[in-house]
């Protein structure tokens, strides 16, 4: 079980994301996810799977192995599925799945954000669930309808459009700015001296999107609200996930690492036999 107390040697901060183990051979990956030291803390920053009885077998082995378990929800944990027999819609599907956590001992961003016990003194987790908004939008669209227009067009549309409900609020769109007032008031309230790393699936900033071999999809990859979350709550890192490009990059002199493991078909091409799936974030590698 999770203990998340802050006493005795200090391991490392560890994180992955993007496991999608509905495929054999990410959950092969995910079986040999193992702590280096008994002290490691892993973040998951979400899209484990699409079945919320995977996700509950994935954070069960995860919380029995590492010292804790920090978890943000992607947006394939808030598909509503036709494979899977939890029908809960919305909020309602993330709150469940909030409540498995919480029985299994991990930290999701309905909880105290715990305090890392880091060499250096405690560093702040901070995992968040913001949505997007489509305000990521690919040149040449100034609007979501024509963002969506210019998407359909090329034919490169997320699966959201059909299986991410934002029951009850009526749009993703307004579901995300609830999210966004609400995270950036905790935030806010949090003790400034204290170094925090913010865990969201999707990039707070837009840049790490200019890369997509798609543009139209950055649409379906944050929003424009939290541009300059990183500057200004003293932030050590942003881990995220969500756009299989594995990777180190640095904003306003901040690191952003994308820590996603991806489909196999992915981590084939890069060249891995089969990837490690953990990246080390505190204390920040000097070799990678």
């Amino acid at each position: 079980m999770t203990n998340s107390s802050t006493s005795g040697p200090c391991g490392a901060l560890l994180a992955t994301s993007d496991l999608h183990i509905s495929y054999p051979e990410n959950r092969d990956i995910v079986r040999e996810l193992r702590p280096r030291t008994p002290q490691d803390w892993l973040i998951v920053a979400g899209d484990i799977g699409e079945v919320v009885e995977e996700i509950e077998w994935t954070l069960g082995l995860l919380s029995e192995r590492f010292a804790a378990v920090v978890w943000a929800p992607g947006n394939h944990e808030l598909w509503t599925h036709p494979s899977d027999r939890v029908t809960l819609r919305g909020v309602e599907r993330y709150q469940h799945l909030v409540q498995i956590c919480r029985r299994l001992g991990v930290h999701t961003p309905e909880d105290p954000y715990p305090l890392w016990p880091g060499p250096d003194g405690p560093v702040r987790i901070a995992p968040l669930f913001i949505g997007y908004d489509y305000t990521f939008r690919p040149a040449g669209t100034a609007t979501k309808e024509e963002a969506l227009a210019r998407a359909h067009e090329t034919g490169v549309v997320c699966s959201d459009e059909y299986l991410l409900h934002p029951d009850p609020y009526p749009s993703r769109e307004a579901w995300c700015a609830a999210r966004v007032a609400a995270t950036e008031q905790r935030l806010a309230a949090c003790d400034p001296a204290v170094p925090t790393v913010l865990a969201n699936h999707y990039p707070l900033v837009r840049q790490p999107t200019d890369v997509l071999y798609y543009p139209e999809f950055a649409q379906w990859c944050g929003t424009t609200a939290t541009a300059d979350w990183h500057t200004r709550f003293n932030v050590a890192a942003v881990v995220y996930g969500h756009l299989h490009i594995p990777r180190v990059t640095h904003y306003d002199g901040v690191r952003f690492e994308e820590v996603s493991v991806g489909y196999p078909r992915e981590w084939r091409r890069r060249g891995d036999r089969a990837p490690s799936g953990l990246r080390q974030i505190l204390p920040e590698a000097t070799t990678r």
